[in-house]
């Protein structure tokens, strides 16, 4: 689209109405566009005026102008639908397509079903009130059958390592401090061994930022 020059005349009128009139009006009369008009007054030096600013034109989100007061509930002011809607209600075809309630979804697996969680212990369905403590490790149900509820800040784990293997000559109490002693690194390898895992932490950084995609594995 070729560019549209300002003429002499143009220049006058906006020098005349910009100062006082809404920049939309402005760009109307002109036959510009809104933008046109904001660049052609930077330009030329043109400001609103203190009259036009202090007017509802140029204030209307400004703080004491109460735009749209009117049209506001009143205190104590009933809804236009206020008795139209009624417990259960639904529009259309919906309440034939909405769950009941009680409704149970069709995955849904019955009290006393187990499953093996993403980190590899066994968990059995003890409750259902749809979330996820709904489930617990049956390590932890099998310690407490036989010796009560796991105290605070301790875990019970399994003295061969197997996450399947949930009888309870399998299983031990240890507080979470040996926990964490147990299964860092630092304890559970030799100095230099500890060494080459920070090496390939490091390493597996650092391809992560260039890519994020290539991983160099870990030591099991």
């Amino acid at each position: 689209m070729a560019r549209r020059c300002w003429t002499a005349v143009e220049d006058e009128m906006l020098r005349k109405l910009y100062p006082n009139e809404p920049t939309n009006t402005v760009a109307e009369k002109l036959g510009r566009s809104v933008s046109s008009v904001f660049n052609r007054a930077e330009q030329s030096d043109l400001h609103k005026s203190a009259e036009y600013l202090a007017s509802p034109h140029a204030s209307r989100f400004r703080r004491g102008y109460h735009l749209g007061w009117e049209h506001r509930f009143k205190k104590g002011a009933a809804p236009h639908n206020k008795g139209l809607r009624r417990p259960g209600w639904g529009p259309g075809r919906m309440k034939e397509t909405q769950f009941k309630k009680g409704n149970t979804p069709f995955h849904a697996r019955p009290l006393g079903s187990e499953r093996i969680a993403k980190d590899g212990y066994i968990e059995r369905k003890i409750a259902e009130t749809g979330t996820k403590r709904d489930w617990k490790g049956v390590h932890i149900l099998a310690w407490e059958t036989a010796n009560g509820p796991v105290p605070d800040g301790h875990a019970v784990v399994f003295k061969d390592g197997n996450k399947q293997n949930t009888v309870i000559e399998n299983l031990e109490l240890i507080s979470r401090a040996d926990l964490m002693r147990r299964n860092s690194y630092h304890t559970k390898y030799p100095k230099e061994v500890g060494l080459a895992i920070q090496l390939v932490g490091a390493l597996n950084r650092q391809i992560r930022k260039r890519d994020g995609k290539e991983h160099v594995s870990r030591p099991a």
